[in-house]
């Protein structure tokens, strides 16, 4: 329905007499008068919500803030009280205050005269104040069960190498006598006597005050601000924390406060959905301006401009066809504006492109079929020349079966190197005729030369250019060895999706300028001895069967030897006999 009414409004509005780009985008620039409404809009929803926000934070610490306020102030009055005592202690006229029920009149005085100061130090919120030596023996009030005092946690955690004041924190009043078990909310504070020359060295002072005024002013803080509250002691362990479930996450309005008394921390932590609520509101009624606004801006950007940028965007998948090598890809020509005029010209730039393709590839096929038989005919029948005089030698000299041999292992050598059915051969069928190629060079030199060859069964059937290997062989027996004299060693091995072959020898080598002049022969350039042939051939096969990036590596030692490394992509044969990509 709406791209109907967009269609009409389209073909109502829209000028078919003017074919200029610029008149059309004159429309498109009419959509800037929506950015200071926009605008606006933005600037009035970041004053208000920077106050109401700035607002509801400093209410907040303003809150936890008084929190700490009210903590400090009881903690402070029990630091007071237990400093006292502490004080009332150190005096050594108090030495008489024993760890056990008092016998004697003295200690009985000395008793009562303490548990008077004890009276006399609590106040409306203190629900009693102890001192309990090392034995269990306590003084205070006849209200306490010193047995049950390991069932709050804080207590069990108190060992008499404790030192200083040891808040307790929040737990019920169970540790009384039956009687005085009400269960209401308690606020302790322990101190460890250290007075080794004085009275109840080792003894724990234990104050307890009723904690409930606090407590209703924590839920009344959770409640007021929907906050999350948490109080820790001194060395990261729990006090308080609401009792709602809550997550902490990095995006929470923290308000932190530490109290200067114990160093107990409290953090309020306010999930970010509800401290912007109240901006939350203001956004929402601009976000439903700014939309109202900008699908009214839309709907006028689509009339006067969803054809013209339909147009551009034809072209840009079309040249983003042709980077593909789509080359066939043509663009429509629509109109006779600016727009027209590139389509045209691009359709003709392509056409011209692909003409100019087509001619390289004709000419690289055929540029590479004429290498490949240049360089299989500039085989250098050399082989067949002295294999044919070594017959007749042995024909002299020996008897029938050397020549069978020969003619044997000759014949096998012929028929890889003169079959050009197959460019591609495996690596296996090429080894195989290395082998009978150094079978007539045994039969030649006798075994005045050694050969290692290191190949797995499951390399054999990766391809490899036919007939690259026998030239290097032929190197080295005409170039390297003397009268056939030396050590040759094979090693075919994977690196990844790549063959490395490696052939060495312990022959003559090559000096240090052949070599280089070795490597910076072209191709089409005349080689200077037979050597070099051999390498050039081989190498540019490599190159190009496989790239120019793979072909033949030289390393060669004048009176050292020489190694000559390969590398180059796996490849099989298909079963259908075309070469595929490992």
């Amino acid at each position: 329905m709406w791209s109907y009414f967009f269609k009409k409004l389209y073909h109502r509005f829209s000028i078919r007499s003017y074919f200029s780009i610029r008149t059309k985008l004159l429309f498109c620039f009419l959509i800037v008068a929506i950015i200071p409404l926009l605008s606006l809009g933005a600037l009035n929803y970041y004053q208000s919500a920077i106050v109401i926000n700035s607002q509801f934070g400093k209410y907040g610490e303003n809150t936890v803030a008084q929190l700490d306020q009210q903590i400090s102030s009881a903690l402070n009055r029990m630091n007071q009280t237990t400093g006292t005592i502490y004080s009332y202690l150190l005096d050594p006229a108090r030495v008489g205050l024993g760890d056990h029920v008092p016998t004697t009149y003295q200690e009985i005085m000395d008793k009562d005269d303490f548990e008077a100061l004890l009276k006399s130090l609590k106040t409306d919120l203190t629900r009693g104040i102890y001192l309990i030596t090392r034995s269990g023996y306590y003084y205070g009030e006849n209200n306490l069960d010193v047995s049950k005092l390991n069932d709050i946690p804080a207590w069990r955690a108190i060992t008499y190498s404790s030192r200083g004041p040891y808040w307790l924190g929040f737990y019920p009043m169970n540790h009384g006598m039956e009687a005085s078990d009400t269960g209401e909310p308690i606020l302790g504070l322990a101190v460890r006597i250290n007075n080794p020359a004085g009275a109840q060295h080792g003894s724990t002072i234990l104050i307890e005050e009723n904690a409930q005024v606090l407590l209703d002013m924590f839920h009344m803080f959770e409640e007021d601000t929907k906050a999350h509250l948490t109080i820790t002691g001194s060395e990261g362990q729990p006090i308080y924390q609401s009792e709602s479930p809550f997550t902490p996450d990095d995006s929470d309005v923290v308000w932190n406060r530490t109290l200067a008394a114990n160093a107990w921390k409290i953090e309020a932590r306010l999930p970010a959905k509800a401290f912007y609520f109240s901006s939350s509101l203001i956004r929402s009624n601009t976000v439903l301006v700014a939309i109202v606004s900008c699908l009214l801006a839309f709907g006028l950007a689509y009339i006067f401009s969803s054809k013209f940028t339909a147009r551009i965007r034809r072209l840009k998948d079309s040249m983003q066809k042709v980077s593909f090598g789509k080359l066939h890809t043509r663009t429509l020509v629509e109109g006779k504006d600016e727009l027209g005029s590139l389509d045209t010209s691009f359709n003709r730039m392509v056409g011209g492109i692909q003409s100019l393709v087509q001619e390289v590839e004709q000419s690289e096929r055929l540029k590479k079929e004429a290498e490949l038989k240049a360089f299989h005919y500039q085989i250098n029948p050399h082989l067949l020349f002295n294999t044919l005089n070594s017959i007749q030698w042995k024909a002299r000299l020996q008897g029938a079966e050397d020549i069978r041999q020969m003619l044997y292992h000759l014949t096998m050598v012929l028929e890889g190197n003169l079959d050009i059915s197959q460019e591609l051969i495996t690596l296996g069928r090429e080894l195989r005729m290395i082998e009978h190629f150094l079978k007539i060079q045994e039969i030649r030199y006798g075994s005045a030369f050694s050969y290692e060859q290191t190949c797995d069964e499951e390399l054999k059937p990766y391809l490899i250019p036919r007939m690259t290997l026998q030239p290097l062989f032929e190197n080295i027996f005409f170039h390297g060895f003397e009268d056939g004299k030396g050590n040759i060693s094979l090693s075919v091995r994977e690196e990844g999706e790549h063959l490395l072959l490696t052939l060495s020898d312990d022959g003559a080598g090559i000096t240090e300028e052949k070599l280089k002049a070795l490597m910076r022969a072209k191709p089409e350039s005349k080689p200077q001895g037979r050597g070099g042939l051999g390498v050039q051939n081989a190498n540019q096969k490599f190159k190009l069967h496989f790239g120019q990036q793979y072909g033949l590596t030289v390393h060669s030692t004048k009176g050292e030897g020489t190694t000559i490394v390969i590398r180059w992509p796996k490849k099989e044969e298909s079963p259908h006999g075309d070469n595929q990509d490992h």
